[in-house]
């Protein structure tokens, strides 16, 4: 029963991660730690994420593969960005030692209602003006449209910190935060920004999940049955995401994040008072 709920689950955060390009933590870690204490034992925030990311790292991997396939990934452009997350992976896993639950439901819910903001604005904010200097791109789409983009080379470093921060301490997979960074920043096309968020999940989730293996923070049992419902869960997303618009998937996974957000806020709150 377990095994086939931790399945479906990967299932779930593979699909809609891979679909947005926002990875599957957002999904797997209030998963996780909802159940805990039920069919799932005992759980603390520190093994909800780090079986998280651990298990980002095959959904990542299975989507970045597809979209690849596709020709809508800018690996140059994610070995870059990798540079700065790097590093915030590695610090994020070490700040994630320091968090306690309730301070990290209050945390982790404010985080999912912003990430919710970020996805209801992406698509009516005006692109921010681009800059002359930096790298500067071309990118024609399935229509044959030609698209360019780009960006400073010290501020898209100084991003991917953040993201990569995030990443590790909350194991979400980052796409949440750079995805909107590299569409109304950066100028990416959707469809680029998706796939090479996707391999950027990858990589980080590589990276963040060394300090939580080290600290013992990885369930391997959850782990080893989120990553098969993952994978495929990413494979669909993929293929879906270059058939269809995700318009209405954004608004449901917008919801889900507000309601879930709002009730980890409100338990963490009044756990404190």
């Amino acid at each position: 029963m377990e095994f086939l709920l931790l399945v479906l689950i990967g299932l779930a955060a593979g699909f809609v991660g891979a679909l947005v390009g926002l990875g599957g933590g957002i999904i797997i870690v209030p998963l996780l730690l909802f159940m805990s204490g039920g069919l799932l034992g005992v759980l603390t925030p520190q093994m909800a994420v780090g079986t998280s990311l651990f298990t980002l790292v095959f959904t990542g991997l299975s989507s970045a593969l597809a979209y690849l396939k596709q020709g809508n990934v800018d690996y140059r452009s994610a070995f870059l960005f990798l540079i700065g997350i790097a590093p915030g992976s590695l610090a994020g896993g070490w700040a994630n030692q320091f968090l306690q639950l309730d301070a990290f439901n209050i945390f982790f819910g404010l985080l999912m209602v912003f990430f919710s903001f970020l996805l209801m604005v992406r698509g009516k904010l005006k692109p921010k003006e681009k800059k002359q200097s930096g790298v500067a791109r071309t990118y024609v789409d399935q229509d044959g449209t030609e698209h360019t983009y780009g960006y400073g080379v010290g501020f898209a470093l100084s991003i991917s910190f953040v993201v990569g921060f995030l990443s590790s301490l909350f194991g979400i997979g980052g796409g949440a935060l750079m995805v909107p960074v590299m569409l109304l920043v950066f100028h990416f096309p959707p469809h680029l920004a998706v796939g090479t968020s996707m391999l950027l999940i990858c990589l980080s989730a590589i990276i963040g999940s060394v300090t939580h293996i080290v600290s013992g923070n990885v369930v391997w049992v959850y782990a080893l049955a989120l990553i098969p419902g993952g994978w495929l869960g990413a494979k669909a997303g993929a293929y879906v995401n270059a058939r269809m618009t995700s318009t209405t998937l954004v608004l449901a996974l917008r919801i889900m994040l507000i309601v879930v957000g709002v009730k980890l806020i409100w338990e963490g709150a009044q756990a404190l008072v």
